[in-house]
């Protein structure tokens, strides 16, 4: 039998997948967003992960998009990207992926597989999702259709680490859905496979990584802390210490956006449901959570020896997405240290050439700056590492006895203040 993919939710993770599946295979995508199908359709990815000419490309290979599920009709393996965000409480989230399975019910047929590519814990797969797709198909599992996990590795931003090249783990509800999905990633996967030996050790897989890197990420917070208190340049002592083989090269900053910001959450919540209140992963979250607070009250010791009236303070924040040359906004921690300059009267302009300027201003209620102009600043922060920053000289916006907090130490400028 032909292999006919679909792919429900054609963000950050699925439409990569759809475009370098659609080079081997028929592919259906499906969008729930129906803007961000048309604007699909006349080439265009806001979220600058695939460009305009690999889009002609796939459309020319036969893949099809779409906001309706009747259109994945004929597909025999669905693929399931869509976010799983966190609640207020900071519970796991799953309403999408719950109703994406409930979408895919009516269109899901005997001998189909089912593979789910979402972030979540331990356990969500088997247990969430599939006695949906029982409950509402009457088929079934493991005799009428089948489950896969292949957890998303993509890195927003990256055009090195592109889909293609990074290693894919992949686990099968059986030992034949496992051999078929392995064969399936392996022919668009130039990094290879790696076959997990079983869901749940796919899914904790995933979630680790995140959670691994959110707590070495907080050690180097925590340690720019302690420096900063001791009057040393945390880089400086990253540098020193780099030099030693096996030291593992983080670097202090915001951390945000929709995984390492969310996923050790879900790790947590599964762990307390069990009856264990993690120690570490909590702990990482909550020192990398206080970062914005830590900066905020740095900018405010300084201002006060100047002696200043906040209310008269101007001040710039470069970029406003959650990490370096991607346009994704979502979980921007830069919010935070705007909404904590605000509330001590600070005038603030915020200017980043990639974030989407009307989903900027639709989300977090702020107009973002259209470009620098002779405008002229008392601090300028530098909250994000975007390329294109390298082409400005942030003292050129300065006032006189203004500062440059440079929050990732971007700028290789010794009068800047540094995390």
């Amino acid at each position: 039998m032909q292999t006919v993919i679909g792919i429900i939710g054609l963000g950050y993770v699925g439409l990569p997948l759809a475009v370098t599946f659609s080079e081997k295979y028929k592919v259906f995508g499906l969008d729930s967003n129906y803007d961000r199908i048309e604007k699909l359709k006349e080439f265009e990815d806001k979220t600058n992960e695939i460009n305009s000419i690999e889009l002609k490309k796939s459309f020319k290979n036969g893949l099809e998009i779409s906001s309706n599920i009747s259109n994945l009709v004929s597909c025999n393996v669905f693929i399931i990207t869509v976010p799983t965000p966190i609640k207020k409480d900071k519970k796991p989230d799953l309403s999408l992926i719950i109703k994406a399975t409930e979408n895919l019910t009516s269109v899901i047929d005997k001998g189909n597989i089912i593979v789910y590519e979402s972030t979540v814990y331990p356990g969500v797969t088997e247990e969430v999702c599939v006695p949906i797709i029982e409950e509402k198909t009457k088929l079934i599992f493991n005799k009428d259709f089948f489950i896969g996990y292949s957890p998303e590795r993509i890195n927003p931003g990256d055009k090195k680490r592109t889909i293609s090249m990074i290693k894919k783990v992949v686990a099968g509800s059986n030992k034949s859905t496992l051999k078929v999905l392995s064969s399936l990633y392996n022919s668009i996967i130039k990094a290879g496979v790696y076959e997990a030996p079983s869901i749940k050790v796919a899914e904790a897989a995933k979630v680790i990584e995140n959670t691994q890197r959110d707590i070495n990420i907080a050690f180097i917070n925590e340690l720019a802390i302690i420096f900063n208190k001791l009057g040393i340049d945390t880089h400086e002592v990253l540098k020193a210490a780099g030099t030693k083989w096996n030291f593992l090269k983080f670097y202090p900053g915001l951390v945000g956006g929709h995984c390492i910001g969310i996923d050790p959450y879900y790790l947590a919540f599964k762990a307390k449901e069990l009856g264990y209140s993690p120690k570490m992963i909590l702990a990482g979250r909550e020192t990398n959570d206080y970062m914005p607070i830590f900066i905020i009250n740095e900018i405010v010791k300084i201002l006060s020896k100047k002696n200043v009236d906040f209310k008269n303070v101007k001040s710039l924040i470069l970029g406003a997405t959650f990490k370096e040359n991607c346009p994704d906004i979502r979980n921007s921690k830069v919010l935070n240290i705007y909404e904590e300059l605000i509330d001590f009267g600070v005038s603030i302009d915020v200017f980043d050439p990639l974030a989407d300027k009307i989903d900027f201003k639709k989300t977090f209620g702020i107009s973002l700056k259209e470009s620098l102009n002779d405008e002229r600043y008392d601090f300028i922060i530098l909250a994000v590492s975007h390329d294109q920053f390298l082409d400005i000289n942030p003292k050129e916006f300065l006032k006189k006895n203004g500062f440059v907090y440079d929050i990732k130490g971007f700028y290789n400028d010794p009068s800047f203040i540094r995390l």
